[in-house]
C-alpha cells in the first residue's frame, strides 16, 4: 500500500522504515527537512508540504499522523481536512486523548472522511521488534488498512501461544487488535500507559529498597551491599517478575550501577493522568496507578535512586531524555 507518514521523529521515522521493509510505499513529510532527507535516502518519497503529500497518493488516500498529542495533532488534522477528499483516511498513531478522537471522528465523518486512532507501543525498539497496535475506528476501514497494521505488528514471534485460547481472530496473537469504535484504540493505549507507570514504579521502589540495605543507619550485621546489576539479571531468568521493563533495568544498571547520568526528574506523557481521570469517571479504585503518577510529580521536587531508575527505563524503551532543569 502507499501511505503518507506525517511526523518522522523517533517513532514516525521507524514506522516508515518498517513499512518500507514490508514492501509498502511511504510518502514522507516532516517540518524538519533533515528527517525527510534521511527517509528519502532509504527509499521514501520526500515531500515538503501536506498538499504535496496528498498529490503523491491515489484514492483512497491514507495519512498516518505520528505527532505529539494536543496542538500539533489538532492543527495537522484541521489542515488535512482542507485538503482531503471523501473516502480518504486519517490515522492518528500518536498518544491523543481518546475523547479528542471521538470528536475528530465526528468532524471527519461530516465531510465523508474516515478517521482511525491507533495506540502504538514499541518505542525506539519497534523497528526491529514490531509495534503493539490498539486500533479504534469503523470495521470496514480497519479491515482495509490491515496490510499496514500486519506489517507494523510483531507477528507471532517466539512467544508460546496462550494455553486455552481458542479465538478465530488471531490478530491479538500477532500483536494488534481492533479494539472498538473511534477512540477505543487510544483508550486502551491510555490504560496501557497507566499500567506502565505502576509497573515501572514497583521496579524502581524495589531496587531502591535493595540499594538502601547498605545504609549506615542499619545495624552492621543487617547491612548488605547488594549487587543490583546481578539481581536484575537473575530476576530476568525464570523469575515471575521478569518482563521487558526488567530487561531495561538490567541493561541500565549494567552500564552504570549508580545511574549517575540520570537526575531522576521523571516526566509524564499525560496518559497516566488521563487513566486516573477515567478511573474516577467510572468509580474504579486505581490505587497503584494513582500513586505511581503522584510519584512522578514528586520526583520533580525531590529525587531518589528509584527516580533515576525510572528515568533509565524511560530512556531505554522510548529514548526519553530528562527535561533540562
Amino acid at each position: 500500500m502507499r501511505i503518507a507518514v506525517i511526523g518522522l521523529g523517533r517513532m514516525g521515522g521507524n514506522i516508515s522504515r518498517r513499512l518500507m521493509r514490508g514492501g509498502h510505499e511511504v510518502v514522507a513529510f516532516d517540518r524538519n527537512a533533515e528527517n525527510v532527507r534521511e527517509l528519502a535516502a532509504e527509499g521514501a518519497a520526500p515531500v515538503s508540504s501536506l498538499e504535496d503529500a496528498a498529490a503523491q497518493l491515489e484514492a483512497p488516500r491514507i495519512f498516518w499522523l505520528m505527532l505529539p498529542a494536543g496542538a500539533p495533532t489538532e492543527e495537522t488534522v484541521a489542515a488535512l481536512l482542507t485538503i482531503v477528499q471523501a473516502g480518504d483516511v486519517i490515522i492518528d498513531g500518536g498518544n491523543s486523548f481518546f475523547k479528542d478522537d471521538v470528536r475528530r471522528f465526528g468532524e471527519c465523518r461530516e465531510r465523508g472522511i474516515h478517521y482511525v486512532d491507533v495506540g502504538t507501543s514499541g518505542g525506539v525498539w519497534g523497528l526491529e521488534r514490531g509495534y503493539c497496535l490498539m486500533i479504534g475506528g469503523e470495521k470496514p476501514i480497519v479491515d482495509m488498512l490491515d496490510p499496514i497494521f500486519d506489517t507494523l505488528a510483531p507477528g507471532y514471534g517466539t512467544l508460546a501461544r496462550t494455553a486455552g485460547r481458542d479465538a478465530a481472530d488471531d490478530r491479538a496473537e500477532r500483536g494488534y487488535i481492533h479494539a472498538g469504535p473511534a477512540g477505543a484504540g487510544h483508550f486502551v493505549k491510555m490504560v496501557h500507559n497507566g499500567i506502565e507507570y505502576g509497573l515501572m514504579q514497583a521496579y524502581a521502589e524495589g531496587f531502591d529498597v535493595l540499594k538502601g540495605r547498605a545504609s549506615e543507619k542499619l545495624p552492621e550485621d543487617e547491612r548488605f551491599d547488594l549487587n543490583l546489576p546481578d539481581i536484575a539479571e537473575v530476576w530476568r531468568r525464570g523469575s515471575v517478575i521478569s518482563s521487558w521493563l526488567l530487561d531495561l533495568c538490567a541493561s541500565g544498571l549494567a552500564r552504570d550501577r549508580g545511574l549517575d547520568q540520570f537526575s531522576g526528574h521523571v516526566a509524564d506523557s499525560g496518559e497516566g493522568q488521563w487513566t486516573i481521570d477515567a478511573a474516577m469517571e467510572e468509580a474504579i479504585p486505581a490505587n497503584v496507578l494513582a500513586a505511581a503518577l503522584f510519584a512522578r510529580y514528586r520526583s520533580r521536587t525531590e529525587q531518589s535512586f528509584a527516580d533515576k531508575l525510572l528515568s533509565a527505563m524511560r530512556f531505554g524503551f522510548g529514548g526519553h531524555v530528562e527535561v533540562p532543569q
